[in-house]
């Protein structure tokens, strides 16, 4: 990595860790919600859903205005959105007539931040000089998980220490990280995603490319199965085990995250030796067993297994289909990464939706739920081994034509 843009890898590193504040510190929260604001099983499902609901709703306007803002421009303003949504957390809930209504108005807050972020760190990443972009995507999603681990973790000490009752104070102190990275975007440098002159393709051009369309659902699967057995491993674990809520967070989210994180950093460490197509068919079909695992063991410590192995099946896949867009299509452009996003966040909506619902149909059972998100990892695998097939008959076209 050129040294000069080694302050902005860290920067959009810190980017994901923020994402990942947004995304996984209140669900810590859904039992402490429903109990202290009467919020129903149903209604906590919607939080997760509006959540990445609104971020995909940002993804699709974001095509308009981040060539118009610019990258530092939109970055700012993602790292004060997430700030201001945290802090909103502590206090509209307690002023507003409906509390539930105050919780959601600040997740929406955050989500526009999330959005944003989830368009702008990755190309801002794929801009930087680099010898191995594929690598560089992997560790940078990698922090995610570290940040994920980092959220529940810490917060699980807080709790222990302080006690739940403060977790006002808590979202408080997630918040000043959003705050001084928004500082940081104001000074480092920002490399072009395309070159001078050249244009990135436009969102008609890129519909009517089948490859487009398969690396889109691609994206919708990898954000699924991340995130249908992510956002509910907290509540899976207490449940099944009967456990405290701490255990639960430490045993269920964290174990998922730590397991996810490895694998990116694995391949963000090796990933030069390594084939792409060969990794995720492997993860693929990893996670297909770790949800069966979840669904049908019928030993709830080994159910709890099977959700660690899944973080580790999952890690590879959203950065994965990142590589192979960003490397299929070069000119891609803002429109690219954001529909792109787009579909990773429908996926993150749909997942822990989906298992929600199905689990109210069948008295809060989170194991049928889950069973049938499985559609969602053998769905990904199906795009896989597409891509591979494409790959494989340009590589022999281009064998003819030389020979």
């Amino acid at each position: 990595m050129n040294n000069k843009y080694n302050k902005t890898i860290v920067a959009c590193f810190i980017g994901y860790i923020v994402q990942a504040i947004v995304n996984n510190f209140a669900p810590l929260l859904f039992l402490t919600f429903g109990r202290t604001y009467q919020i129903s099983f149903s209604q906590l499902t919607m939080l997760v859903t509006i959540n990445f609901g609104v971020q995909l709703l940002v993804d699709i306007l974001s095509i308009k205005f981040i060539d118009r803002l610019g990258y530092r421009i939109s970055m700012v303003l993602a790292h004060l959105f997430a700030a201001g949504g945290l802090i909103s957390l502590t206090f509209l809930p307690e002023i507003m007539s409906n509390s539930y209504v105050g919780v959601l108005t600040a997740v929406i807050i955050y989500a526009i931040g999330g959005g944003l972020l989830e368009v702008l760190v990755s190309p801002v990443v794929e801009a930087c000089p680099s010898d191995n972009k594929e690598k560089a995507m992997s560790m940078l999603h990698s922090f995610y998980c570290w940040g994920h681990v980092g959220v529940v973790a810490l917060s699980t000490l807080f709790f222990q220490l302080v006690g739940i009752g403060n977790w006002k104070v808590l979202a408080i102190i997630w918040a000043l990280i959003p705050l001084g990275n928004a500082v940081a975007f104001m000074k480092v440098p920002i490399a072009p995603l395309l070159p001078e002159g050249e244009s990135g393709l436009r969102i008609k051009d890129l519909f009517r490319m089948k490859l487009f369309w398969v690396l889109l659902i691609m994206m919708i699967c990898a954000g699924a199965s991340e995130q249908a057995v992510s956002q509910w491993a907290s509540v899976f674990a207490e449940r099944g085990l009967g456990i405290t809520k701490s255990l639960g967070d430490l045993a269920g989210p964290m174990m998922f995250a730590i397991m996810m994180g490895l694998s990116r950093l694995f391949y963000g460490k090796y990933g030069d030796r390594i084939n792409l197509d060969r990794f995720m068919i492997y993860s693929s079909l990893l996670c297909i067993a770790s949800y069966l695992g979840i669904s049908l063991l019928p030993i709830p410590q080994l159910s709890l297994i099977a959700c660690a192995v899944c973080g580790l099946s999952v890690g590879i896949m959203w950065p994965g289909t990142f590589s192979k867009a960003a490397s299929a299509m070069r000119n891609g452009g803002t429109a690219m990464f954001a529909l792109l996003a787009l579909g990773g966040d429908i996926g993150c909506a749909g997942g822990p939706t989906l298992v929600g619902l199905i689990s109210s149909r069948y008295q809060d059972n989170l194991k049928t739920g889950i069973l049938v998100a499985i559609i969602f990892p053998a769905l990904l695998l199906i795009g896989v081994l597409l891509c591979k097939r494409r790959e494989e008959r340009k590589r022999v076209c281009r064998v003819c034509e030389n020979s």
